[in-house]
């Protein structure tokens, strides 16, 4: 269930999320420090119970700094000393991001989003989803810096995959899915139009 606001923030939600994501990671502590249990099955089990607690929905999330580096902090809390043997060792955020193999829970959200906007462009215009994403306000944004709306940074997502020269392994006129953010091995995800 999301949160729904009237200054249309997602502070709360990712508040609540991070909660729940404390509740699911307790409920399963004996299993993240048993030294019985390898590695990898603890990841498996991070990425398919615990992860999935906190990016419920994130397809909708406008991903700012401060939302970025709490989710960040969450990753590298459930990675810390609970990870592995259960010794209190110090890893760099560097080693962490081999660990998970650069799939951290940021480019994920983003993913998801590019994902979720490639659904959306592809949809029937009936469709109500997309009528209320094609439907622009009548009345003017207000006076000063805008703030950055979710179409706008999903697009500015897109853009960098685009400059980062990724080749289309399906060139045409198909509409992209979503992209992964691996580094030079990424590659565009095509799917036919409806």
């Amino acid at each position: 269930m999301s949160t729904v606001n009237t200054d249309n923030k997602i502070e709360e939600e990712i508040k609540e999320r991070i909660a729940l994501e404390n509740k699911t990671f307790f409920a399963n502590k004996k299993i993240f420090q048993s030294k019985l249990i390898s590695k990898n099955a603890k990841l498996k089990l991070y990425f398919s119970v615990i992860r999935p607690v906190v990016t419920h929905a994130c397809e909708t999330w406008m991903l700012k700094e401060t939302i970025s580096n709490r989710l960040m902090v969450f990753e590298r809390k459930m990675f810390g000393p609970n990870y592995g043997n259960g010794s209190w060792g110090i890893k760099t955020n560097q080693e962490l991001d081999k660990l998970i193999k650069h799939e951290n829970i940021i480019n994920f959200a983003r993913e998801q989003r590019l994902g979720w906007y490639g659904h959306i462009e592809r949809m029937q215009e009936t469709r109500m989803v997309k009528a209320i994403h094609a439907w622009k306000p009548i009345s003017k944004r207000p006076m000063g810096k805008p703030k950055i709306r979710w179409e706008d940074d999903v697009k500015k997502r897109y853009t960098e995959v685009k400059s980062a020269k990724l080749e289309d392994p399906c060139p045409g006129e198909r509409k992209m899915e979503g992209c992964g953010w691996e580094g030079q091995n990424s590659a565009l995800r095509v799917v036919e139009p409806y």
